[in-house]
């Protein structure tokens, strides 16, 4: 990790980077983190530094554990099913039973290549999936701007982020403003905006604005990483795998207790062993189901074909059968419950304006090229009410696009010969420019704030000619909808002995008000649960499950809505688009 100390023009230090802890260069100041890091902001690093730091780093990445295929071949000769049906084998050699040993062999082996076979393919479609992903970052080294990979950065470089681009790795920023979407990451659908100082998390995506950062951590040591391993430490209970375990440890208990009698008849009889292992053959081959394990694999084979025809992708054999014995399913809001896309759900004229007037404004200093999804919202109210419908033609002069420092979009238009200025953004800023005086824009505010804890996100909306004063003409309020088929799915599933639990890192207000809207009602904050669990008397399982939904959720919190659940002796389902819901 690189950077001057103190001066930013000096150039970069070949020494290596002081070794600090991630929160500390988090919250470091500008100067502090290029000091920390070694390097020079306006060449970035030299490509022998590079090297030096990929070495102690090592890549971009968070590496996967993966087995050898040989091994994970083997252990399919391994358990408790394959050891009943290997000591039937070995008899049967003992005793020449040599039918008996192709049939039970060939058994076990069609059983080991077909489970095989099956997850081999679903891990190369996934890896193919993987590399056509691949994100690629745009990096200054030795005063060049280059794009490269993601994977080759490492702490100290210095890159810059445009709208669309994913942040490669954890960057503090260091020019520019921007605003990011980190709903994969925290849940949260409501976009963040950021200053020079502040960091960009791996994983987020820009909406709007660009800007240069250094890459302040790489790989498994950003929080897309953390969160990442914590992913791979939770490991889905196989129900299936521990159903046919039971039933086989069962029969194991049995076939025992038969041998031994048969054993201890013999002795006593004083017949041979010998004699008596044709007796023990038969009853492990009569007891023991020998197709089961097959069975199981073939019919989850053929399910796992059924479902890629309908497009799921099924990774392990178990899965299928684990989603149809899961009696528990934790859905993260954002993207599952909601569409993750905002939209107008209210407007509030002022000044003698219409509704028609204020979306009309709003649309037009909106632009649809940008895909900004407040822009996007304004567009699509003004299309589903028909509000440039019989006006006349519109021409756009000129459009200011969103910036993080004015907070508004502002644009010049013109219509039957006369330029209108039109403008849209936080209500203080558009307050503020069209003259409001401070108790004016303080009255306002608190009817924004009311409107926040619910969940909506509200802005305001002005016009006036192109060189004249503005005027406010009105509020409008954004949500992020639950999807139209939400409630009902929901309901289906409550039906079928499935009850949904919501998950959000929403305020406790806000996420009531989400659930409200699809039927779920006991809504708890996270914290709350935790600390109740930790009282004598109360059962901490019990307390989660009687719960709808979870709100204030950080990605740790889901790891540990799950294990309680399951803790409960819940077969527990979770789902959603962020990476902390794999």
């Amino acid at each position: 990790m690189q950077t001057t100390a103190n001066k930013p023009k000096s150039g970069p230090a070949s020494s290596k980077p002081a070794n600090i802890k991630p929160p500390d260069i988090a919250s470091a100041s500008v100067p502090d983190t290029l000091a920390t890091l070694k390097v020079n902001p306006d060449t970035g690093l030299a490509r022998a530094e590079v090297d030096t730091r990929r070495k102690e780093n090592g890549y971009n990445e968070v590496a996967e554990k993966k087995s050898r295929p040989v091994l994970k071949f083997l252990k399919k000769f391994w358990g408790i099913s394959a050891w009943m049906l290997e000591l039937i084998m070995v008899l049967s050699a003992m005793l020449g039973k040599y039918s008996d040993l192709v049939v039970v062999g060939a058994l076990l082996v069609i059983n080991a290549v077909l489970g095989f076979m099956q997850e081999r393919r679903a891990a190369g479609v996934v890896e193919a999936l993987r590399k056509q992903l691949q994100v690629n970052a745009r990096v200054q080294r030795d005063s060049n701007w280059q794009v490269i990979p993601a994977r080759e950065l490492v702490p100290g470089d210095i890159v810059r982020v445009r709208p669309g681009d994913i942040i490669p790795a954890d960057v503090k920023l260091l020019t520019g403003a921007l605003t990011v979407d980190q709903s994969a990451l925290t849940g949260e659908s409501k976009d963040a905006d950021k200053k020079p100082g502040e960091v960009l998390s791996s994983g987020s995506v820009v909406r709007r604005g660009e800007g240069n950062g250094v890459v302040m951590l790489t790989g498994a040591k950003t929080y897309f990483g953390r969160t990442t391993q914590l992913v791979q430490e939770a490991r889905p209970k196989l129900h299936i795998e521990a159903v046919v375990a039971k039933v086989v440890r069962w029969l194991f208990v049995i076939v025992g207790a038969l041998l031994g009698v048969v054993i201890l008849l013999s002795l006593v009889r004083g017949t041979p062993l010998m004699e008596m292992i044709p007796l023990m053959l038969v009853l492990l081959m009569s007891a023991v189901p020998v197709a089961l394990p097959v069975m199981f694999t073939v019919s989850m084979a053929v399910g796992a074909k059924e479902l890629a025809k309908r497009g799921v992708l099924v990774t392990r054999l178990s899965a299928a059968e684990d989603a149809a014995t899961m009696d528990v399913l934790c859905v993260d809001k954002t993207g599952t419950i909601t569409m993750n896309q905002l939209a107008v759900t209210g407007v509030i004229p002022l000044e003698h304006a219409s509704e028609a007037d204020v979306l009309f404004a709003g649309a037009l200093a909106s632009q649809e090229s940008n895909q900004d999804p407040i822009d996007l919202a304004f567009l699509a109210a003004a299309k589903e009410r028909h509000i440039f419908d019989n006006l006349p033609k519109v021409t756009p002069v000129s459009f200011a696009p969103f910036d993080a420092k004015n907070r508004r979009t502002e644009a010049v238009v013109e219509q039957n010969g006369q330029r209108l200025r039109v403008m849209k953004g936080a209500v203080r800023t558009i307050a503020e420019a069209c003259g409001l005086q401070p108790p004016a824009i303080e009255t306002l505010e608190a009817r924004v704030n009311e409107s926040a804890l619910k969940g909506y996100r509200t802005l305001a909306v002005a016009r006036g000619p192109e060189t004249g004063a503005l005027i406010l003409i009105g509020l409008v309020s954004l949500y992020d909808p639950p999807r139209p088929d939400a409630k009902q799915l929901i309901a289906i599933l409550h039906d079928l002995g499935v009850p949904v639990k919501m998950l959000t890192g929403d305020a406790l207000a806000v996420a009531s008000e989400i659930a409200g809207g699809v039927g779920l009602t006991n809504i708890k904050r996270v914290a709350d649960l935790k600390a109740a669990s930790a009282q004598a008397g109360n059962k901490p399982g019990d307390l989660f499950a009687g719960a709808d939904g979870f709100a204030e959720v950080f990605p740790e919190d889901k790891y540990v809505v799950v294990k309680q659940l399951q803790a409960a002796g819940h077969v527990t389902g979770m789902t959603g688009d962020g990476v902390n819901d794999a």
